[in-house]
């Protein structure tokens, strides 16, 4: 019987025949998804951003606040939107079309590094899978265009012994890393990462001719720096403002350069990139797999008889890459996003699976092991509290508060309506999907008790009020991080903790009554009434600078 070999080189098979398949999976697993109206920071930031670009060719947004982040996203959605029409279901499937190229370079990435086909399909599987890349694949936010593009990035930024014979074109890299800042300006981690480990190499070599091949990959990944400085150029000629908005900058960097809060969001990237949503089952099948010897492997030994594994040199980049942007997203971002480490989780997941691949005969089982639990991610919340965004949490408050929209739409039209953010947005914005006529609302920043009692100080503004969960509060583990810094206060003075009234205490407080409610697991809302007669109006925010934090997802 003859050996099947498999195949070593990433042009082994075409990547145009991967890509349709990958696409075509990523599709049918979110078809039930493509037709949800705008979410989150999508409503908040994302959507008016591109919507002022499709209607007016500006590159700066006109009817939401500038955060100075980087144009690509609005111009790839409106060029979508130009074929196809503006719709949530042509946003979605745009998004797809971006997870897929993303997955194709994790693809090729896979291939590079390791060689094995089976190891590729695994990473592409996981990565896939896992919730916080599932959910975002149809999510109009900068992040995964920018994950997308990094990766491609590291196909070419990271050394493999096939470079010998084939030498990496360090100036793609170059062109990927550039997209990728220009996607989202926090992708700039990567490639200054990438270019500072090249830097301290070539200063540790004695080597010239090694330390000039060092300066010139230091070089070409340092070369997205250049369109990212000119764009914000651009924008200050426009605006006056480099960064964004005062208050943007203030809340996503200079109030998060504090070292008690840095450590805190620190302890929260490394659960993040080892154990957030069953990332923990990989990780520690990973370090299990670690304390096994190598598998003797005649169809695919190295020179040792052993199978091989990935390129020393790519894994301490990879390791540099993840320390980095852990410590970057921990000084960076108001909000402990889980979407902003998105191009890292493949990476994660392509070392445990060239470890599991290396070390396990079994190796498969371990991997299909992390997909079940991964999938069970996708639907299950976990004991500990969460981003909507990470699972299909997001589903379930999209459709409540679509629901309780319908029901102010249908029973209180012309009403002024107390709310938060985002639903604020999702009441005066009809293009987001979910009033036909803009409601005037009151504002307030969330549904905790100071906040209801400040409304009560002036109740003659609002008829009604939209209440919803906007913190997920699981009671499921007894004591966890959260649990343990709160006691000094951390988690709410640093990361917007708060404990939402529920919906009959929002009423007793403002003396209304319940006629609307409606849960689904964790996500609830409900409409209170109050009797008393109020003048319908439109107002401007009343908080123009906390609005400006909402209209990023309170982050990058």
């Amino acid at each position: 019987m003859s050996r099947i070999v498999l195949p070593h080189d990433e042009d082994s098979m075409p990547l145009w025949r991967i890509f349709p398949l990958i696409f075509a999976a990523l599709y049918l697993t979110h078809w039930s998804l493509l037709n949800l109206p705008y979410f989150w920071d999508e409503v908040g930031y994302y959507i008016p951003a591109a919507w002022d670009f499709f209607r007016t060719g500006s590159l700066i947004p006109q009817t939401t606040i500038s955060n100075a982040h980087p144009p690509l996203p609005s111009v790839y959605l409106a060029l979508w939107w130009r074929l196809g029409g503006f719709a949530p279901q042509v946003t979605r499937e745009a998004m797809l079309v971006v997870s897929s190229f993303g997955l194709l370079g994790v693809w090729r990435l896979a291939m590079r590094l390791n060689g094995s086909a089976l190891v590729a399909v695994w990473t592409v599987v996981l990565s896939g899978l896992y919730p916080v890349w599932f959910i975002q694949s149809t999510l109009a936010h900068a992040d995964l265009m920018a994950a997308a593009a990094t990766i491609w990035a590291l196909t070419y930024a990271l050394p493999t012994v096939q470079d010998a014979s084939k030498p990496r074109m360090a100036w793609m890299a170059a062109v990927w890393f550039s997209v990728a800042v220009l996607a989202k300006e926090t992708a700039l981690a990567t490639p200054l990462a990438l270019a500072a480990f090249e830097g301290v190499a070539a200063l540790r070599t004695r080597d010239s001719a090694i330390r000039r091949e060092h300066w010139r990959r230091a070089g070409w990944n340092a070369v997205c720096v250049v369109p990212l400085a000119a764009w914000y150029g651009y924008h200050f000629a426009k605006t006056g403002f480099v960064f964004g908005n005062p208050e943007f900058l203030r809340y996503n960097a200079t109030a998060t350069l504090t070292p008690v809060r840095f450590l805190a969001a620190l302890g929260h990237r490394v659960l993040h990139l080892t154990a957030h949503m069953n990332l923990f089952v990989p990780v520690l099948l990973m370090a299990a797999a670690m304390m096994l010897d190598p598998v003797r492997d005649p169809v695919r030994a190295g020179s040792d008889g052993l199978r091989p594994r990935m390129d020393l040199r790519a894994q301490w980049r990879i390791y540099a890459v993840l320390g980095a942007n852990a410590v970057a997203f921990s000084l960076l971002g108001g909000a402990l996003l889980t979407r902003y480490l998105l191009a890292m989780y493949p990476l994660v997941l392509l070392l445990a699976v060239s470890t599991f691949h290396r070390r396990a005969r079994w190796w498969q089982v371990m991997a299909a092991l992390s997909a079940a639990a991964f999938v069970m991610g996708i639907f299950l919340d976990p004991p500990y509290g969460f981003a909507p965004e990470d699972n299909l949490s997001y589903a379930r408050m999209i459709l409540v508060q679509q629901a309780a929209a319908q029901e102010l739409e249908a029973k209180y039209p012309g009403a002024v309506v107390l709310t938060a953010w985002p639903a604020t947005d999702e009441l005066t914005r009809p293009e987001l999907g979910y009033v036909k006529k803009p409601f005037a609302v009151d504002r307030v920043e969330d549904f905790s008790l100071t906040q209801i009692e400040r409304a009560a100080e002036d109740p003659g503004g609002y008829s009604v009020a939209l209440v919803f969960s906007t913190k997920l509060e699981p009671h499921g583990l007894p004591f966890g991080l959260a649990s343990v810094v709160d006691s000094a206060g951390m988690e709410e003075r640093y990361f917007g903790l708060h404990h939402d009234l529920s919906a009959a205490m929002v009423a007793a407080r403002l003396h209304g009554t319940v006629i609307w409610e409606r849960r689904d697991g964790l996500e609830w809302a409900a409409i209170v009434h109050f009797d008393r007669a109020v003048d319908a109006r439109v107002d401007e925010p009343k908080d123009v600078g906390r609005s400006a934090e909402r209209q990023a997802g309170s982050g990058l």
